[in-house]
């Protein structure tokens, strides 16, 4: 599918130019459609495809354009038009910060890729392998005999000891962990609401829900500071992340600011860690409903291992493996809404956006659209298998992103989900217990509301 195949002939105004998008209907006084994006965000996302390609929406008095099909929305993500900004990334700036990578657009942006670029290049993956060995068999060893396992807990507790030990060779044990898990969780809710229902000066209020979001943001910001204090302390330079940031310089020769060094730790260890335990959440939730895909996981990795347990250098051999995950992203993306800005006067799709325009889309419901995937709703990780997976529309599934975007961290993403998910269907079938819910909780990131499986040893 290109951009081209989704303009209708007749998107442009009398006088030739292209047409304003049509608005959604539903919008309320003051609110515009804010209020159906908190109470159902993920049916009011989804339906939008059924109003066009491009459409307008209102969000308190702000208008947004919202994009609904692939090809637009890798358009997006290419096109120097452009840029990380919006509603999304302005809730997130009290978190991330404005000199992030996350954040950052422009030079500032392209300088910390290079910073960080070289810790997740292909061939610095094998060097992060026993780690994650390490941590996804200790994952399971605590499972023995455990009775109950709290979801959140566990998938919080290895995505931040991963990323933790990997990248920024700390010993950030389990304390540290559950005070990301919790702090993340309100934040996230937090910072959602302000996007959606932007009522300013109204957050300042020293109301119940505002004092606590602001208690868990400066627990955040204390455990990034607690992280890059204890390194300094420590005069030792290990080859890592941390020890790039912490000599990395400016484009004047100058060592980066404070504020920089902070901002890119804290995008390290929070949004890198909120969607990676969300992702592991979702796959654990996906071997207790689909125990048919988990015998197919464990019988790969036997027919791969030979019966050893498996390590890091299996990864690439497992193929079903790989696809239940893909699968799992498509359907339960952690990142299910992005937005961007428009830096001039363009086009997209045949309508026009206008310099300084906010748009928005939902990888979540493209990734559910009926018009890319046959059985879309269907859980069905054989999709992905190269002889069906070639029938895809470009764009319809881009769970990292495309562009200069891009996740800089995908293969060590996928390498640590693949052996992780490997490991826990290898050991144990999973079964939800009585009082699990599974119900999705939207944030700015998708989870289960509060998982609760019991591992039975295979």
């Amino acid at each position: 599918m290109t951009v081209e195949s989704v303009q209708p002939e007749d998107r442009t105004e009398a006088a030739g130019r292209p047409a304003e998008p049509p608005l959604a209907g539903g919008a309320v006084p003051a609110l515009g459609h804010g209020l159906k994006l908190v109470r159902d965000p993920l049916g009011f996302m989804a339906q939008l495809r059924d109003h066009g390609d491009v459409v307008r929406l209102r969000l308190g008095p702000k208008t947004v354009y919202a994009v609904t099909a692939p090809a637009l929305t890798g358009a997006l993500a290419l096109s120097p038009d452009y840029i990380i900004s919006g509603p999304l990334w302005e809730s997130l700036e009290d978190l991330l910060g404005k000199e992030g990578v996350a954040t950052a657009n422009g030079s500032l942006h392209r300088r910390q890729r290079r910073t960080i670029q070289p810790a997740f290049r292909l061939d610095a993956i094998p060097a992060y392998g026993p780690i994650m060995e390490e941590e996804a068999h200790a994952l399971t060893r605590r499972w023995q005999g455990a009775g109950t396992v709290d979801c959140t807990a566990e998938s919080f507790r290895i995505a931040v000891r991963v990323a933790a030990r990997c990248l920024l060779r700390g010993a950030y044990m389990d304390e540290r962990a559950e005070r990301l898990s919790g702090a993340l969780a309100t934040v996230f809710r937090g910072m959602y609401r302000r996007m959606v229902v932007p009522l300013g000066p109204l957050y300042r209020l020293p109301i119940p829900a505002n004092r606590e979001f602001n208690r868990a943001l400066a627990d955040l910001h204390l455990l990034v500071d607690e992280i890059v204090a204890e390194r300094r302390a420590s005069g030792q330079k290990p080859d890592d992340l941390l020890t790039a940031l912490l000599e990395a310089k400016d484009d004047n020769g100058d060592p980066i600011g404070e504020q920089e060094i902070h901002d890119q730790v804290v995008a390290i260890l929070t949004p890198g860690s909120e969607t990676i335990a969300s992702t592991i959440m979702w796959l654990m939730q996906v071997l207790a409903e689909h125990p048919e895909h988990a015998d197919r996981i464990r019988a790969e990795v036997e027919s791969v291992t030979g019966g050893r347990p498996v390590a890091f250098e299996d990864v690439r051999k497992l193929t079903h493996t790989n696809n239940v995950i893909v699968e799992t992203m498509r359907l339960r993306p952690a990142v299910w809404i992005l937005t961007r800005r428009a830096v001039t006067d363009t086009e997209l799709g045949g309508y026009r956006i206008p310099a300084g325009a906010d748009i928005v889309y939902s990888p979540y419901a493209v990734q559910r659209d009926p018009r890319s995937y046959a059985d879309h709703l269907e859980f069905d990780p054989d999709r992905w298998l190269p002889e069906r997976s070639k029938d895809v529309p470009k764009f319809a599934m881009s769970p990292f992103s495309v562009g200069n975007r891009k996740c800089p961290s995908d293969h060590f993403s996928m390498a640590q989900l693949s052996l992780i998910t490997a490991v826990m269907a290898t050991g144990f079938r999973l079964e939800q217990v009585p009082g699990s819910r599974d119900a999705t909780r939207v944030g700015i990131t998708l989870r289960p509301h509060r998982l609760l499986v019991r591992a039975l040893p295979r």
